[in-house]
């Protein structure tokens, strides 16, 4: 096993955006891709890693860039302010995955029939508007991601597989919105899963995530249920 690594740049509009992908030299030929989509911070090395564990598991990882190259908050607040415009423009932010979703069918060694999406927080909501855009990708797994509906995009059909993986006490997902996405993805005709973690709160795989009072910590055993739920996912969809 021989894990190569690199940037591309790629563009939606006028906006340059810088991927990370990582695949296995050793195996010959084409293979599926999964696009990997950033919390709010923005791609950073937290992606970075989960596009080169893809790669271990024969898949080309491609950590997405939804705010532009070397565009990375520091503080909640730098944060917040990159990832708004995208949570008050669904348009936006699916035109922006959108553009991810385009690039990654030309790298050469990706299967461009077979690609698939995760994320993580607000990367878990961009990954769902990929889905509900009727865009042609398998599946998508949302880690601990935001799960309300976007107000562009009513009565859509969903072809692409759904597993969702959620926290039970998440507080920025509360039950109501749980309710109201299962109801979404059932109008819209999704093969969908939601996985619901017990005394879980948000940022469950992040293990910089340390205040449980405040909503948000890392859980080892939740960390590595999801992970293994999103790997048998992708086998499925991908057979």
């Amino acid at each position: 096993m021989a894990i190569i690594s690199n940037t591309i740049n790629y563009v939606d509009g006028d906006t340059v955006l810088e991927a990370f992908f990582a695949f296995d030299d050793a195996i010959q030929g084409q293979r599926p891709a999964v696009l990997v989509s950033h919390p709010w911070a923005g791609r950073s090395e937290f992606t970075a890693n989960k596009a080169r564990e893809l790669a271990k598991l024969g898949y080309v990882g491609f950590a997405l860039d939804m705010y532009g190259a070397g565009k990375l908050g520091q503080t909640d607040a730098e944060c917040s302010a990159l990832m708004r415009p995208f949570v008050e423009d669904r348009a936006l932010l699916q035109r922006r995955i959108l553009a991810a979703f385009a690039n990654v069918k030309l790298l050469p060694w990706v299967d461009d029939k077979k690609i698939a999406a995760i994320g993580f927080c607000f990367g878990g909501l961009c990954v769902l508007d990929l889905a509900r855009s009727g865009a042609n990708v398998k599946g998508v797994v949302s880690f601990h991601g935001l799960l309300n509906a976007p107000d562009n995009l009513e009565n859509s059909k969903i072809a692409a597989k759904i597993l969702a993986l959620h926290g039970h006490d998440d507080p920025l997902v509360p039950p109501e919105q749980v309710a109201a996405f299962e109801a979404e993805m059932t109008k819209a005709g999704a093969d969908w899963q939601l996985h619901a973690y017990g005394n879980t709160v948000h940022a469950f795989t992040n293990p910089l995530a340390t205040d449980f009072a405040a909503g948000y910590k890392f859980d080892e055993n939740a960390n590595r249920r999801s992970w293994q739920a999103m790997e048998n996912f992708l086998t499925e969809i991908f057979a």
